[in-house]
C-alpha cells in the first residue's frame, strides 16, 4: 500500500530581485507527488549482470497527481542518491523526472525542484526515504509474492507574491489540480481521499473530546470530594477547638 503523508505545503524560497514585478497580496499553489516504487528480484527474472548484492529494481519520481503536466512550472528536478551511486547526484531536464536504478539498502533521497525562469525563485528541496521492505500484518505475504513497494507522498508547492509571469502561467495553463476521485495504487490521492482523511480526523477528535469531557467530569467530582472533606475537617477542628475552651472556662470557674 502507499505511504500517504499528510497533506502540507512547501513554500518555494524567493529569489531576491528588486526589478521583478509581483503580484502582492497572493499566493497560488500546486499540487505534487513524489515517491518511489521498488520491486524484488525474482529468483528465475534476475539480470545476470547485476552485482550479487543488488535485491531490487526501484524507481523515485517527482509528477503531477494523475501524471498531468508540471513543464509549465517545473523546469528539471535534481535527485541526490546515495554516494556509493555512481554519479549519485542526477539531474533530469525533463519529463517524467524520475530515476531507475537497482540496488540492496534503503537511504533518504534529496530532491531538488528547481522552476522555470520565469517565477525567479530559488529551487525547493523535499526529502524522500527509499523504501524496499514491506512493513505491517501483511508483509510477509507481500514479500512471500514479491510485491513492489510503493511508497508515494502529496505535497503541495506555495508560490507566495509569485511574479505576474509565473501568475499568468500559472492561471492560464492550470493542471496539475487535486481530482475528484480516487486513482491508482501508484497514485491515490484526491479530494475524496482527502475528505475522508478529514472525516476520519473528525471522527478522531470527536472521540478525543469525549475523553476529555470525562476526564474533566471526574476531576471536578474529586475537586468536590477534596473540598467537602477540606469543609469537614474545618468543622471538626472547629468543634475540637470549641470543645477545648469549653473546658478551659469551666476549670477556671
Amino acid at each position: 500500500m502507499p505511504a500517504a503523508s499528510s497533506t502540507k505545503r512547501v513554500k518555494v524560497p524567493k529569489v531576491s530581485h528588486q526589478d521583478e514585478l509581483r503580484v502582492r497580496g497572493t499566493s497560488i499553489y500546486r499540487p505534487i507527488i513524489y515517491g518511489s516504487i521498488a520491486t524484488p528480484f525474482k529468483p528465475d527474472n534476475r539480470p545476470s549482470t547485476l552485482p550479487p548484492d543488488h535485491t531490487h529494481k526501484w524507481t523515485v519520481m517527482v509528477k503531477g497527481p494523475r501524471d498531468s503536466d508540471i513543464t509549465h512550472f517545473v523546469k528539471k528536478v535534481q535527485f541526490k542518491l546515495h554516494e556509493t551511486y555512481v554519479n549519485p547526484v542526477r539531474t533530469i531536464e525533463s519529463p517524467p523526472f524520475q530515476v531507475t536504478e537497482t540496488g540492496w539498502g534503503e537511504f533518504e533521497i534529496h530532491i531538488k525542484i528547481y522552476f522555470v525562469n520565469e517565477a525567479a525563485e530559488k529551487p525547493c528541496s523535499i526529502f524522500h526515504f527509499l523504501t524496499l521492505h514491506p512493513y505491517g500484518p501483511d508483509a510477509e505475504e507481500h514479500r512471500a509474492l514479491y510485491k513492489p513497494v510503493i511508497s508515494m507522498n502529496y505535497d503541495e508547492l506555495s508560490f507566495p507574491e509569485p511574479t505576474e509571469a509565473m501568475f499568468n502561467i500559472l492561471t492560464t495553463k492550470g493542471g496539475a489540480l487535486l481530482p475528484n476521485n480516487k486513482g491508482s495504487e501508484m497514485d491515490p490521492f484526491s479530494r475524496e481521499v482527502e475528505q475522508q482523511e478529514l472525516d476520519r480526523l473528525g471522527l478522531k477528535i470527536a472521540e478525543v473530546q469525549k475523553v476529555l469531557e470525562e476526564k474533566r467530569a471526574k476531576i471536578e467530582e474529586k475537586e468536590r470530594e477534596i473540598k467537602e472533606i477540606k469543609e469537614l475537617r474545618a468543622r471538626k477542628e472547629a468543634e475540637r477547638e470549641k470543645a477545648k475552651k469549653e473546658e478551659e472556662e469551666e476549670e477556671e470557674e
